[in-house]
């Protein structure tokens, strides 16, 4: 099996940006993939040369099998340009792997992916895969080096052609949705935020495409693959990052020290109770709010 394309979304962190590439080109297998660039257009005349350096430093970058660029005129903001990159790209492969410009990958990343993916190719209720995971403190009795949840997250992931082609982007069931507590508790089962940020995506409070994403997979009731030790580290939170807000505390993960690239992926695609457990705790309300005063406070103190 070929390596699955790998999808980059950039905007104008140039910072952030070098340091995903160079994390990026660690991995062995990055000469031997195709890297899609995707770079949206400026959204006002103070962002326009931000985002000329990030396409300058773009053309510049090598160390893959080879590089497509995609530099859009307009602004078309994220979940557009992730839906419309991941759908074209997936014309013409059957999987991808897909990265924003503010997220700093282990040399082992593209191993746990790809691998993960030949794995499931065929498992439709495997519905993508996570490189990031939270620190949920893995029990030593855990000998699989991945387990299974309810929801899916966009930082550094994968899914395959089939999962991604059904997905009603225009919620057409909302208001049934809506209508019924108990799907929202079910819903909500993989995260006390998910009914709130739904609801203010249906009202026009939000463009995102992740919060679709997930609500289709609780539709079809998918799984997403996770790591034991994450592959990922966001490095977005700060006042320059365009969508990552809160504190950045609550996400610091667990990263994969010993690098090795070869798998133990679960035999079952089936939810592991302990770690599901573990990470309802993690997206919690209590949680949640400790994570909101924290990124107030921080804001307070520099004012």
């Amino acid at each position: 099996m070929s390596n699955a394309p790998i999808l980059l979304f950039t905007y104008k962190r140039l910072d952030t940006l070098k340091q995903t590439v160079d994390a990026l080109q660690k991995n062995p297998l990055s000469a031997s993939s195709e890297l899609f660039v995707f770079s949206d257009g400026a959204k006002n005349e103070n962002d326009a040369h931000l985002v000329t350096e990030v396409r300058e430093y773009l053309q510049q970058v090598n160390g893959f099998k080879s590089i497509q660029y995609f530099f859009s005129e307009t602004n078309k903001g994220l979940a557009a340009s992730i839906i419309s990159g991941v759908s074209n790209v997936l014309k013409i492969h059957n999987s991808v792997i897909v990265l924003e410009d503010d997220l700093i990958v282990t040399p082992n990343f593209l191993a746990f992916m790809n691998k993960g993916l030949e794995e499931y190719a065929s498992a439709s209720k495997a519905f993508s895969i996570s490189g990031y995971s939270f620190d949920l403190s893995p029990s030593a009795k855990q000998t699989d080096d991945a387990y299974f949840l309810n929801r899916g997250w966009s930082w550094g992931w994968a899914t395959w052609k089939d999962r991604w082609d059904n997905v009603d982007w225009e919620v057409k069931d909302y208001h049934e949705f809506e209508k019924s507590p108990k799907l929202k508790r079910a819903f909500n089962k993989g995260g006390s935020d998910l009914s709130s940020m739904l609801q203010k995506q249906m009202t026009n409070n939000l463009d995102s495409w992740g919060i679709r994403w997930v609500y289709h997979q609780f539709k079809v009731k998918g799984l997403t693959l996770y790591p034991r030790f994450s592959k990922v580290l966001n490095i977005g939170f700060d006042s320059r990052a365009t969508h990552t807000t809160g504190s950045a505390t609550r996400y610091v993960p667990k990263l994969d020290a010993d690098l090795k690239e070869t798998f133990v992926f679960p035999k079952k695609i089936e939810i592991n109770e302990q770690y599901q457990k573990a990470f309802q705790f993690k997206m919690g309300i209590v949680l949640r709010i400790g994570s909101k005063l924290a990124s107030i406070g921080k804001k307070l103190l520099k004012k």
